[in-house]
């Protein structure tokens, strides 16, 4: 599984949990700048696109929501906390329990 994430300056625990939750390859675009963000193409090979809603602006949020809906991309809009994000990735991904997740975390079962 491949994620997009958008925002945020320092991801490390974001993608560490979401290594943890099965993804293979996370991309990660600051958005810090507002004229480069929007230019940017959300990779073919994306499979969840991550808002973190810090510290971008309403039209860049909007150009990738609405990107994501065209290509039926799931779209998790969140905050940066770790546990924000844990929260709305799981609801959206449809993920029910830890047997569901595809790494060996702390919380799953390791058979």
């Amino acid at each position: 599984m491949s994620v997009l994430v958008i925002g945020g300056d320092q991801i490390s625990q974001i993608k560490t949990m979401l290594q943890e939750l099965g993804a293979k390859t996370i991309n990660h675009w600051d958005a810090r700048k507002k004229s480069s963000a929007p230019k940017k193409k959300v990779p073919q090979n994306t499979d969840c696109i991550v808002m973190l809603t810090s510290f971008l602006n309403h039209n860049t949020m909007l150009k990738y929501k609405n990107e994501a809906k065209k290509r039926n991309i799931p779209f998790v809009c969140t905050k940066r906390s770790v546990s924000c994000v844990y929260d709305e990735y799981v609801k959206i991904m449809g993920i029910k329990d830890c047997n569901q997740c595809y790494a060996n975390c702390k919380g799953g079962n390791n058979d």
